[in-house]
């Protein structure tokens, strides 16, 4: 296997201060909590003494809040990127807490009929368009170092799948994106050769919220030519 000479890394953003349980999405207003800023500096503390010379951020707060302490490490100022944004969900503002959960009303259901585009948002061909181009231009600005884009669950696992060339449709209680994980791309040149995964935050976050067991086939692989 050829050594990476580039790493694009997608980090995705630290907990947020939520109680109402609202599917907050694109929605402003919506910050990091305690804990969250502490994952934040975690993973300054883990990543700051690598080879990091280029940062991309979300323009949601709760990723700028997360590139933040890193930056701060490393003295780079992050890029805003529209492209690496929450995905489009028309479910945005409804509440997901436990008693009043917007999946119980038949209403809601009639938005579920296509998990393969899916139906009730923007669709992951879309989402996979407009992250790999800016994982491009991030591991052109980094090129022979590393680059870190901080985005949002959903739109970093849609791009795994697609490098892995697996199915769009998955379990969301499933997906090897936990809070201030990091998703990393390794290129030989303009190819991409190998992901990998990490948690430098994995131990605060709380054993409730930590997602279900993972296959043998999450697990980090090299990509086949």
């Amino acid at each position: 296997m050829s050594t990476p000479d580039t790493v694009v890394h997608l980090l995705r953003h630290g907990e947020v201060h939520n109680p109402q349980g609202i599917l907050y999405g694109r929605r402003d207003g919506f910050h990091l909590s305690d804990l969250g800023q502490k994952m934040a500096q975690r993973v300054a503390d883990v990543a700051g003494d690598r080879d990091i010379t280029h940062i991309v951020s979300s323009p949601l707060e709760r990723a700028q809040e997360t590139a933040a302490p890193l930056a701060a490490r490393l003295g780079l100022t992050p890029v805003l990127d529209e492209r690496v944004i929450e995905s489009r969900n028309d479910f945005e503002g409804k509440r997901f807490a436990r008693g009043d959960n917007a999946l119980r009303s038949p209403r809601t259901w009639l938005r579920l009929y296509n998990p393969m585009k899916p139906s009730w948002g923007e669709p992951y061909k879309e989402i996979v368009a407009r992250m790999m181009a800016a994982v491009d231009d991030a591991r052109t600005a980094a090129a022979g170092h590393e680059a870190v884009i901080v985005s949002h669950q959903l739109p970093i696992w849609t791009t795994r799948l697609h490098v892995e060339r697996r199915s769009f449709l998955h379990d969301p209680r499933k997906r090897q994106c936990t809070l201030c994980s990091m998703t990393s791309f390794h290129f030989v040149g303009d190819r991409l050769t190998q992901v990998s995964y990490s948690e430098p935050a994995g131990d605060l976050i709380p054993t409730k919220d930590r997602k279900a067991p993972f296959s043998a086939g999450d697990a980090p692989e090299q990509l086949k030519p």
